[in-house]
This record gives structure tokens, sequence and C-alpha cells, in this order.
């Protein structure tokens, strides 16, 4: 088990349901799994700029309409934003540029028919929680919380244009397995948060269990740890804020589920 420090560092009010977030320069990038935003706050100033995806962009979408925005990553000076892929609306992602300003939207469909055809995943269950580039790969994480309860990853290679799915079954929290729900990579280790919930559809929600983080070495595709860092909390998104030879800390963002634009941003703090 690895030692830690968890707490509260500030509450961002305007944004809700935060379901993952980017620290870049002076700004925490966030996406909310029911808006169409993405939201830019500002460290210093402790304000938000709203970064329309779309021309009508909105905020508190209902469920059945929303895009389901769950995985923020970078690469290079590009954000790029994943939805979980779990109906057929819920297949786009966008990528922004902060110094142009520009987005781009393209159409996932095809990627995730591939992959869950290639990992025997049904239309309903395909969620995608995380997502991280390692070399030429693209890792997408998979929650399995839906009835096949496939936890795992895919491992996207975009010069061959093939993939695999790796299972990645986690400890439980209480009586309930923990899946995926963000991830991060930090010098050659991916370092992911996982969840439990009492429910076993990827649309309803259910009683939260917890939270836990943990490793992955990318050279292998194994777990190297998991340390529960919550027993009430659904945390969905992290990012890197600071790193030394002694500890690494961590920004993190709590979906809450509800309609209330308030966001908790978290401070985690690990022991190397």
């Amino acid at each position: 088990m690895q030692k830690f420090t968890l707490e509260i560092l500030f509450q961002i009010i305007g944004i809700g349901s935060a379901s993952g977030l980017v620290l870049n320069n002076d700004s925490l990038y966030i996406i909310s799994d029911n808006s169409t935003f993405l939201y830019q706050f500002s460290m210093v100033n402790q304000t938000i700029n709203k970064i329309k995806l779309y021309d009508n962009s909105q905020e508190n979408m209902p469920k059945k309409q929303k895009l389901d925005f769950e995985s923020l990553t970078q690469k290079g000076n590009k954000l790029y934003i994943f939805g979980s892929g779990a109906k057929p609306k819920r297949e786009q992602q966008f990528i922004y540029n902060p110094k142009n300003q520009k987005t781009e939207q393209k159409d996932l469909t095809l990627l995730y028919q591939k992959l869950k055809s290639n990992a025997g995943i049904s239309d309903k269950d395909l969620n995608i929680e995380g997502a991280v580039f390692y070399k030429d790969d693209l890792v997408l994480f998979q929650r399995g919380n839906g009835e096949g309860s496939k936890n795992g990853i895919f491992v996207y290679d975009s010069k061959k244009e093939t993939s695999r799915y790796i299972a990645m079954p986690l400890p439980k929290l209480k009586t309930v397995e923990a899946t995926f729900t963000d991830a991060i990579l930090v010098d050659d280790t991916i370092y992911f948060l996982a969840s439990a919930e009492d429910s076993k559809s990827t649309y309803k929600d259910g009683e939260v269990l917890g939270s836990m983080i943990g490793s992955i070495n990318p050279k292998t595709w194994t777990v190297d740890f998991t340390t529960q860092i919550t027993e009430t909390k659904k945390f969905e998104g992290i990012t890197l804020f600071k790193k030394s030879k002694t500890q690494i800390e961590f920004l993190l963002c709590e979906d809450n589920d509800t309609e209330e634009l308030k966001s908790n941003i978290y401070k985690l703090v690990l022991e190397k």
C-alpha cells in the first residue's frame, strides 16, 4: 500500500459533473459528462472560460442526449476529448489547440466498433473513461461496470491501425470490483483511478463504494500497485500537479452525479 494524503484544494462554482481534467501551465482544463463545453479555469485569476465544442453547446444536458465526455488527455500542444462510446452519439472526439484556440471534431464510430469486436464487448457495455498516449499507441481505459464486467485497456497502434484488448481485473471495494475512471502517463508509468459503484449498468448510477489509485507498467501492461484513497467519493479525473524525488502530487476531480454546477478539486500526494 502506498502512503498518501488527500485534501480538498478548492471548489469551482460554475462547472458540474466534472469527469476529466488536464493542467496546462496555469490553466486547469475540465470536461463534464453532461456538457458540451470545455472549461478553462485560471489557477491564477480563479476565472472560468467556456470553450464551445458545438455552436449550440449546452450544460446539464439530459442523460439521453448528452455526449458523455469522460476522457481528457494531452498530446503535444493539443487536448483530446473522448466520448464514452456507450451510444452512437457518444462516439465523438474533439481536439482543441489552446495556442490557436481551434477545435477539430472526429467521428470514432469505426474505431470503437473495432475495439468492441476485438474484445467481445457489447454496444451498451463499451465505456471509455480514460485515455493516454504512449509512444505510438493510444491507450483507452474501458470501465467494466456493465453486465459483462469487462474492465481493461485497449492498446491501439496508430501506425499499424491495429488494436488489442488486455483484461485488467481490479480489487474489490467492499463487495464490488473497482473499475477504471481515468488515467495519466507520468514519465514511464501510467497512474489510474478506479471506482466502485453498486450498479451493473454503464447508464444508471449506483451507490458509490469508494475510489482507488494504482499504476500500470506500460512495458509489461501489468498493475504494479493499488491503494484505496476514499470510501465515499467517485473520482473521475486525474492530472499531474507537481513531482519531486520523494513525492508525486495529482489534482483530482469528483463526479457528484448531480445537476449542481459545483466541482471540488482535490490534491492527492503519493510518497515514492
